[in-house]
């Protein structure tokens, strides 16, 4: 997914990270990114905005996600962030800079923090749970 821009960079982060992102983030990525993003493990993205539809991949793919405009300036690599859905704020551990988040939907963030769409349809009872696949030994 980086590897052109930044070879190894997956095998630096870390289950729990977040990636801060700058203007329309997503542009031209394909619809599996926002769930490749998950599946590693990213726990957030924020970004000075995010591109319409990759938003809504993430949403259907429960990667949460936040438009925060000025947050690609107020980190550097490494830096530390502290994200509150609660109020929708950004902040920089290393220097207490505090940013504003555009905030999430309701039903939108519930997606999000649900696993995505299709988990959240599953709890809700709208759609049967998906089938367990058995343990590759015991195909055949």
């Amino acid at each position: 997914m980086f590897r052109a821009n930044r070879p190894g960079w997956l095998k630096e982060m870390a289950r729990g990270d977040l990636i801060v992102g700058g203007r329309n983030y997503g542009t031209g990525s394909s619809r599996p990114a926002a769930r490749s993003l998950r599946n590693i493990g990213i726990a957030c993205l924020v970004a000075d905005s995010i591109n319409s539809l990759f938003f809504r991949n993430c949403v259907n793919f429960g990667l949460v996600a936040l438009e925060c405009p000025g947050v690609s300036e107020a980190f550097e690599e490494l830096q530390i962030a502290d994200i509150s859905l609660d109020d929708f704020t950004v902040k920089n551990r290393a220097t207490g800079i505090i940013l504003k988040a555009q905030p999430v939907p309701d039903h939108l963030l519930s997606m999000m923090q649900s696993g995505g769409l299709y988990p959240l349809l599953e709890k809700q009872g709208f759609i049967a749970p998906k089938a367990k696949s058995a343990p590759a030994a015991a195909r055949h």
